[in-house]
């Protein structure tokens, strides 16, 4: 969406969007493979080279802080058939720390781009709400929409990687290795990405 004005209010920025019309989902309009394409061209798009001396967050700050999160969830969360196998904790938490630092490219990242997040309008087809705005691998940048299609991601989370790589034109095994990673981060409180994360474990 384009931003009108902006300004600060005591610690709290305020921002003066334009009006979305009609602002309906992409997730209520589009089947899923159209869903991926609108996505793709649109996360495309937005990654642009961040500014010199810009002061935006960067993704491995992100990315460190959830590793550290995980593992402690992890150590706290009961034995059995409660978590992850415990090699495969430590590689997904290992690759969140790891992926952000081996991009080869740096740029203005979305980070919580997904059908919806994306709204039908009048002055383009779609415009992205609510992003989230850090720098780095744009690699990253497709994980979220993958996440939101829990069906597909369930059913085939390599074809899934393969499909979205290729749209992107990005490397599908680093996608995977990012898919894995956040499949494990994320699998304590989502048993249902378990699974995804042993299909995609390294």
């Amino acid at each position: 969406m384009r931003l009108l004005d902006a300004d600060w209010v005591g610690d709290t920025r305020a921002l003066l969007i334009e009006r979305c019309e009609p602002g309906t989902a992409l997730s209520r309009l589009l089947a899923p493979r159209e869903q991926d394409e609108v996505v793709a061209r649109l996360l495309r798009r937005l990654w642009v080279d961040p500014p010199a001396n810009h002061r935006l967050r960067t993704l491995q700050s992100m990315c460190d802080a959830w590793a550290d999160g995980f593992e402690a969830r992890y150590a706290a969360a009961a034995a059995g058939g409660l978590r992850l196998d415990p090699g495969l904790a430590r590689a997904g938490a290992q690759l969140l720390r790891e992926l952000p630092a081996g991009a080869e490219r740096s740029v203005l990242l979305c980070t919580d781009l997904h059908a919806g997040n994306v709204l039908a309008a009048r002055r383009e087809p779609w415009l992205l709400i609510d992003p989230k705005p850090y720098v780095g691998d744009p690699a990253y940048d497709a994980l979220q929409h993958m996440l939101n299609c829990p069906p597909r991601l369930a059913a085939d989370p390599v074809g899934l990687v393969r499909r979205m790589a290729a749209l992107l034109d990005l490397d599908a095994e680093r996608l995977r290795r990012w898919l894995f990673a956040r499949a494990v981060q994320e699998s304590v409180g989502r048993p249902d990405l378990r699974d995804v994360a042993l299909a995609l474990a390294p």
